[in-house]
């Protein structure tokens, strides 16, 4: 077992930057470790390689929720709080409103199944409050005013410090914003966690420009495009990737398409052009998309975190960000457009 960090190294050139998240005060890691096959495909032994290596190089934000490996990312990040980092060197995010168990309250985004959830999530996490607590979906069955108010009872009971969402389209995420900022004493949104990428453009139609109207942050998961970027399935499918797994075959054909061969080709020249990795290239470019916060990024294991750790000291030239930015692109017409 590591021993716990309580000090970190000093400041180099290749350490992960910060960024505020949103319009709020809480600053955080510009790469966040994602921990969603912690408990699962993931072992406690690479968990804990993997948060020391994301310490150790400037990382602070760790992103779980409660439903991850039924529970069990949960747990199994609770048991390294305290045992190998001290609590307050992390910016800790959970989530809650997906479905967890079939009693009254194991789903869903009313007020009870809420508040229900986050005393799970700080049981198994192990502690007193979360920095982030996140939305996970919209709940059409409940009324958001209902929703709303399980989020600021959990700010004011200091079980909670800031709230965001996941998943929210442009509509639900305006929705919600307005509301809290309406109303005085409530708490307003500070994040959404959506995928994006460069196979995955679909919230420049209107999630990134609600975002950037309230002070939101963007944090995109699968910013890798579900790991087909990387370019490990341009010849086959690996026999240790998602893709090989019967889990994620599904998660990942989604991205496997005439269309993504394209824009990897031209991810993995720009990477020999640069004398870099195609996943470094591709994790660089949607890092610094407007209002992008911080990727969520999982790794196989510590050396897999490494490579996207490197993606620190990469910043695209112009000319190949507009390449693409080109080959990417996806169609934008009314009302993202107004008309001529």
């Amino acid at each position: 077992m590591f021993n716990r960090l309580r000090a970190r190294p000093a400041n180099t050139l290749d350490r992960v930057q910060h960024r505020q998240l949103g319009r709020s005060g809480l600053r955080v890691s510009r790469l966040a470790l994602g921990t969603m096959t912690w408990g699962g495909d993931t072992s406690e032994e690479q968990a804990t390689e993997q948060l020391v290596t994301f310490i150790e190089a400037g990382g602070t934000f760790v992103d779980t929720a409660d439903v991850y490996t039924e529970g069990e990312s949960e747990r199994l990040l609770g048991s390294l709080l305290g045992e190998v980092v001290d609590r307050d060197q992390i910016v800790l995010a959970t989530k809650a409103v997906a479905r967890r168990d079939d009693g009254p309250f194991g789903g869903g985004a009313s007020r009870g199944a809420l508040l229900s959830a986050l005393e799970g999530s700080l049981r198994r996490l192990r502690v007193d409050h979360v920095d982030l607590w996140q939305l996970h979906a919209w709940d059409c069955s409940v009324p958001i005013e209902e929703t709303l108010s399980a989020v600021d009872s959990a700010v004011s009971s200091g079980k909670v410090r800031y709230v965001g969402v996941s998943n929210y389209c442009g509509w639900q995420l305006s929705t919600a914003a307005t509301l809290q900022r309406a109303r005085p004493g409530h708490e307003p949104l500070v994040s959404n966690q959506v995928e994006y990428s460069l196979l995955e453009r679909g919230i420049e139609r209107e999630v990134r420009p609600a975002a950037a109207q309230h002070g939101i942050g963007l944090l995109p998961w699968a910013p890798l495009g579900r790991g087909v970027l990387t370019g490990k399935y341009r010849n086959g499918t690996p026999a240790d990737s998602r893709g090989a797994s019967a889990h994620f075959a599904p998660y990942v054909e989604q991205h496997r398409t005439e269309r993504a061969a394209r824009i990897v080709q031209a991810v993995s020249t720009a990477a020999e052009g640069l004398g870099t990795t195609a996943l470094a290239v591709a994790l660089a470019w949607v890092r610094d998309r407007p209002g992008v916060v911080a990727p969520v990024v999982g790794a196989r294991d510590a050396v897999q975190l490494k490579v996207s750790l490197s993606a620190e000291q990469l910043e695209l030239p112009p000319a190949i960000r507009a390449a693409l930015d080109d080959v990417s692109g996806i169609e934008l017409g009314y009302p993202e457009r107004p008309l001529a």
